[in-house]
């Protein structure tokens, strides 16, 4: 997955302002106790990203 797809995804799920502050600000301990953009700056790929942020605020099956 492309982090221009990834970081629509966010997006269209959690709205542009919430998903660049997820982005940012919420930790993940799936993800190393990173965010999602230290995970990506870490090489993490994002669609293990997406699954760890659809797992933690239970996005449903079909958005994913």
């Amino acid at each position: 997955m492309r982090i221009t797809v990834f970081r629509k995804m966010m997006a269209d799920e959690f709205g542009e302002i919430r998903a660049d502050m997820m982005a940012r600000d919420h930790v993940f301990s799936s993800l190393g106790s990173r965010t999602v953009d230290q995970a990506l700056e870490a090489g993490v790929p994002a669609k293990e990203i997406w699954r760890a942020v659809c797992d933690a605020f239970e996005v449903p099956p079909d958005r994913r």
